[in-house]
């Protein structure tokens, strides 16, 4: 927060107080180093900071002739104590003076009015410290200096609050291009020039950028004061400065080299640095992969955000997006539990998080954000049109903004793929530029979140075999991840499971991204085989691609293992593959570590896939289960301690081992499996969760395991 006068509410350090034990002569040399070299660069608000910066000039002569004179206060307490205030002033107007050189300019327009007024109430109170100050004390002050302190007294107390009715005008022009936005309409080339680059200064792309940075940083603050901008003005802002910079600077040869890498020390590397704070998969919904705002419980257990479980219903479904399974009812209930747990994450990240609107505010958001839209629809369209017919160097600029643009945001994912921009992107992924199609393939991803834009890709012609050709010979290796995790999010819908699984060279590269892959690759590589894994024709496929014995060694693997697992649990329903996983001797070992050390997800799953391991493997692969020492005590605990689900699997895999003529004599001689009394107790539990064999309706994996890819 900027401080601008004492009603800010998170001072700079020392904007309110005196440094203690400092007073005279020490005092007096401080205020004057304070004091020394200020200076104005911005447009805006011309008049006010020279006013004070004449102002500090004076003060900092003051201060200079009193150190040197050696004209200590300490003799006049009211002097001294006239002197520590004056220190607080100083350095607010220093703040304030530095602040309107530093920010940006766009912001500093539309805050134009409190910033006028941050200047007037500083110069009244420092003509207050001055009217009181007993310049008397300072006997041999020098006369020159004394005049030039009685004359700044007089003029401050004749100030009077400025408004430049230059910015007015300037401001109800920039304010008149947004609301042309807001009626459908662009504005005129003239005008934008004339504000932009004569008037505001702004005349490169990069400063076009800085303020689109700047802007976007001051909506997402904590602390926003109740007059500063609201988001929907600093959204809608942020866009005119979006849409100026192509619409005045078109491409600037100086922004990439040759390679169409950034000069200006790569985007790409500050976007990679934002990627280190990865949202807990468990804030995410399932179906927009966004962070929820408005969790709610379906019917089935799983949560969703409000807005797209809501969504979802209305379009007629009545099964669990996640799991398929078919709801009892449709009632949403509030997870307020995670929702406080996402609140709390957020703050600690210095994340914006907003709690649910009423429709009301929800309406008037929406009619506040309609100039930006207009915005973004206008620079989406000049995006796509360099994407048609720009230089390659334009097309790199161009696909990077659009990846930016479909970073957040239903209606920007919408607006870019309305514009026509997924068959250009689909060409671009084949570029030999390797930024390029890292940021084409990204901006897939991101747009791919949008369910009726996973229809646009997939029914695009060969643009599915382009991510996989990514995704196996991608030019770096974030092109070949995000390629991986864009196959992830197209496969949430059912039917695009199977056309995947069918696309040559698709599951096989999958399978060796889990194998050889970084850990974030092998993570995006083991999320889109759990998805593909729900299919009920994916057995065979994984089974021939290599999939399910790179799933079996992603067992052993630090952050993978849970949704291997997973995975595992929902292909070992096929003949098929528990075949085939039961030659491996690993898989049970591996199943049975995660039950003693896992998180209790691991454990769940792990659980649940012995379980589906003996159910489909028969009375030999049960016996092999049953035989693996230490798995009665470690279903016990489960039975005790695990999760709904995870109790109800190892009930049931408990019944069938019991079931085994074959018993380790080590379990005979302490009584067998030593569960009964559990079992007992359980049996209500187990026969509506698929005890006893597993006959029942149960609930899938998938439906335990809440996977989901930030959107970057």
């Amino acid at each position: 927060m900027f401080v601008f006068s004492s009603r800010a509410s998170v001072p700079f350090a020392g904007a309110f107080f005196t440094p203690s034990g400092l007073s005279g002569t020490a005092l007096i040399q401080t205020l004057a180093r304070l004091s020394r070299d200020l200076s104005i660069s911005s447009p805006l608000q011309r008049r006010n900071s020279r006013s004070l910066l004449r102002c500090i000039k004076i003060l900092s002569t003051f201060f200079e002739s009193l150190f040197e004179s050696e004209l200590s206060p300490s003799s006049s307490s009211s002097a001294d104590l006239c002197f520590k205030e004056l220190y607080v002033l100083v350095y607010r107007a220093k703040a304030l003076l530095h602040c309107c050189s530093h920010s940006g300019r766009l912001w500093l327009l539309i805050q134009s009015h409190r910033v006028s007024g941050y200047f007037h109430d500083l110069c009244r109170e420092i003509y207050t410290l001055l009217d009181i100050l007993p310049l008397g004390d300072f006997k041999n002050l020098a006369g020159e200096t004394r005049e030039q302190i009685e004359l700044l007294r007089r003029q401050l107390r004749e100030s009077k609050l400025f408004f430049d009715p230059h910015e007015e005008s300037l401001r109800r022009m920039v304010f008149s291009f947004l609301d042309g936005f807001e009626n459908g309409c662009v504005p005129d080339q003239g005008e934008l020039r004339e504000a932009f680059i004569q008037r505001l200064g702004i005349r490169s792309a990069s400063a076009c950028r800085a303020e689109v940075d700047f802007l976007e940083e001051r909506i997402h603050v904590d602390d926003r004061e109740d007059d500063d901008a609201d988001p929907a003005t600093l959204s809608a802002m942020a866009a005119l400065a979006r849409y100026s910079r192509f619409a005045l600077f078109g491409f600037q040869e100086d922004e990439v080299d040759r390679n169409g890498r950034t000069l200006k020390k790569g985007v790409v590397s500050r976007e990679l640095a934002e990627q280190s704070l990865s949202i807990p998969k468990d804030f995410c919904c399932p179906v927009s992969l966004d962070l929820m705002r408005d969790p709610v419980i379906i019917s089935s257990g799983q949560t969703y955000d409000r807005e797209s479980i809501s969504r979802w219903l209305e379009d007629g479904h009545c099964t669990c997006p996640n799991s398929g399974q078919t709801l009892n009812h449709t009632r949403l209930v509030p997870n307020r539990a995670l929702r406080s747990l996402i609140s709390r994450w957020c703050a600690a990240n210095s994340i914006a998080y907003d709690s649910p609107e009423t429709g009301s505010e929800i309406a008037a958001a929406a009619a506040s954000s309609k100039a930006a839209a207009g915005a973004t629809r206008a620079t989406v369209d000049l995006l796509v049109r360099l994407l048609s017919s720009g230089s390659d160097e334009a097309k790199t600029v161009a696909v990077r903004e659009l990846r930016f643009l479909a970073k957040t945001g239903k209606d920007n994912r919408a607006c870019i793929a309305n514009a026509g921009a997924i068959p250009f992107l689909h060409l671009l992924l084949r570029s030999s530029n390797p930024i390029a199609q890292e940021n084409t393939v990204t901006a897939i991803l991101n747009l791919s979140i949008l369910d009726k834009n996973k229809d646009l890709i997939m029914s695009e012609h060969g643009c599915l075999r382009s991510i996989v050709s990514v995704l196996r010979n991608g030019w770096t290796a974030e092109a070949r991840e995000n390629a991986a995790a864009t196959l992830f999010s197209l496969s949430a819908i059912h039917d695009y499971k199977k056309m995947i699984m069918a696309e040559p060279g698709a599951v096989e590269a999958l399978a060796e991204l889990l194998t050889i892959g970084s850990s974030r690759g092998k993570k995006d590589a083991v999320t889109a085989l759990f998805n593909l894994s729900t299919h009920p024709e994916s057995g065979e496929k994984m089974v021939s691609s290599g999939a399910v014995s790179a799933l079996v060694s992603a067992l052993g693997m630090e952050g993978v293992a849970e949704e291997a697992a997973g995975a595992l649990a929902m292909l070992m329903r096929q003949v098929v593959v528990a075949s085939e996983v039961g030659k491996e001797d690993k898989v049970v070992a591996g199943l049975v570590r995660l039950m003693r050390s896992g998180s209790p997800r691991a454990k769940e799953n792990a659980v649940a896939a012995l379980n589906e391991m003996c159910r489909s493997g028969g009375a030999a692969m049960t016996k092999r289960v049953a035989n693996t020492p230490a798995l009665g005590a470690l279903i016990q605990t489960l039975l005790f301690t695990g999760t709904k689900r995870a109790r109800r699997k190892a009930a049931s895999l408990a019944r069938m081992c019991q079931r085994c003529e074959t018993v380790p004599a080590t379990m005979a001689l302490a009584g067998g499996w030593g569960i009964e009394y559990v079992l007992g107790r359980s049996s209500t539990m187990a026969r509506g969760g698929g005890g006893g064999g597993g006959g029942g309706p149960d609930v899938p994996v998938a439906g335990l395991v809440a996977i989901s890819v930030p959107v970057l």
